[in-house]
């Protein structure tokens, strides 16, 4: 949830002309990830889960290749950018180690 909320504050900074473009597909790709671990650790199989834990896995990478357009479109600066994206491959490698630990 952490990350999500990173994103839609770093999100704030872009053009308003991105409005219904790129801020809102980072933003829903943000929340995307938190939703979907939620969703699929309530009563469900490990099956299941591993299911919600790879989509929350592509919304991370969307998230990402959104950073990227960004800071390509000089919306963030590379500082921004780096942060974001350490914080990116911090949290999907910890994803895939515990999608990997269910049966």
């Amino acid at each position: 949830m952490d990350y999500g909320e990173l994103i839609f504050d770093l999100s704030k900074k872009f053009p308003k002309d991105e409005m219904y473009n790129l801020i809102s597909q980072i933003r829903r790709a943000a929340d995307s990830i938190s939703l979907n671990i939620s969703e699929g650790s309530i009563g469900q199989s490990d099956l299941e889960q591993k299911r919600f834990l790879s989509i929350a896995i592509r919304s991370l990478a969307e998230v990402v290749t959104c950073l990227h357009k960004a800071f390509k479109r000089s919306y963030i600066s590379e500082k921004e950018f780096n942060e974001a994206y350490e914080y990116a491959y911090n949290l999907m490698n910890m994803m895939i180690a515990f999608r990997n630990k269910l049966q």
